[in-house]
């Protein structure tokens, strides 16, 4: 994290300063996904990012929360995650502690009640940390939202429309600063209409020939030009095949570091071969590339 700006508009000032500040930190993107970013800066509205799986979706946020000079607060989704693990828990042993120093207390039950469900016994999870931050706002990314159940998202939308969280025993809290919220979603299960409108939306598809070579000498400048062009040759070509489990940016990014630490300067059937495993994540699909299938596909 740099310096100590505190408007984040005076490094994200327009879609030029964008592009140029997230590729020096090493991501790639083009203008329509700069827009989105810049907008979700400028209007502080949650942007959602959908898109194949490994195209840079979460590394996204992170790059926000890196280019912003600020924290990124994560929350991956998963399938049964409530408002415990997500927004808040009372602290019970804690509470059950103070319960017994208080016995021969003086103080009357609903005082005793007050002080138990007070500030000092609440545990601060990711979403209630995102707006309880003082001095900078930060990065909350919620990842995979798409993997969350329905009812999960209901609770949701009162802090993505007004950023606060309400809490029985001690009422509404309002962000002291407002989060930037990026969302992610693989497209596991349709999200709601209601979630939709309260977010910017952005689809992230993969990449051109040329917008993936520029991506992988931008993450692996020691990646050499020629070998960059046969890794995404020949990542793209296996796309083509329409697998069970697509390779997305990141096994591309993967295949390259692979190969410069076996110290391969140039793809061969031989080498993808050996290499698989960062490229090809199913069985099924490996039974399909078999090697001369992979000789078929590699680039020349």
């Amino acid at each position: 994290m740099e310096g100590s700006v505190t408007d984040p508009l005076e490094r994200l000032a327009d879609v030029g300063s964008v592009t140029g500040r997230f590729r020096e930190l090493g991501y790639v993107m083009d203008r329509s996904l700069a827009t989105a970013v810049l907008l979700l800066v400028r209007l502080q509205k949650p942007l959602l990012i959908e898109g194949h799986a490994g195209v840079g979706k979460t590394e996204l946020a992170k790059t926000l929360a890196d280019a912003l000079g600020t924290r990124l607060i994560r929350l991956q989704c998963y399938e049964g995650l409530d408002i415990n693990s997500a927004v808040y828990e009372w602290n019970y042993q804690k509470q059950l502690l103070a319960i017994k120093i208080q016995e021969n207390s003086d103080r009357s039950i609903a005082e005793k009640e007050a002080y138990v469900f007070g500030s000092d016994f609440l545990l601060y999870r990711p979403l209630l940390q995102s707006i309880s931050c003082p001095d900078r706002a930060p990065v909350l990314l919620i990842d995979e939202i798409d993997r969350a159940d329905e009812s999960f998202e209901a609770l949701l939308l009162e802090l993505l429309s007004d950023f606060q969280v309400t809490i029985p025993e001690l009422g509404t809290i309002k962000a002291s600063r407002i989060p930037f919220v990026i969302l992610t979603s693989n497209g596991v299960r349709e999200l709601s209409e209601a979630l939709r409108r309260r977010c910017l939306y952005h689809w992230i598809d993969y990449p051109s020939l040329a917008r993936e070579i520029e991506i992988v000498q931008a993450r692996l400048p020691e990646c050499p030009a020629e070998l960059s062009r046969q890794i995404v040759q020949y990542v793209q070509a296996v796309r083509q095949l329409k697998l069970s489990k697509n390779p997305g940016v990141a096994e591309t990014l993967d295949l390259g570091r692979a190969l410069l630490a076996l110290n391969k300067s140039s793809l061969d059937a031989a080498n993808a071969e050996e290499t698989m495993g960062c490229v090809i994540k199913s069985a099924s699909d490996r039974e399909r590339l078999t090697r001369e299938e992979l000789a078929k596909i590699l680039p020349e």
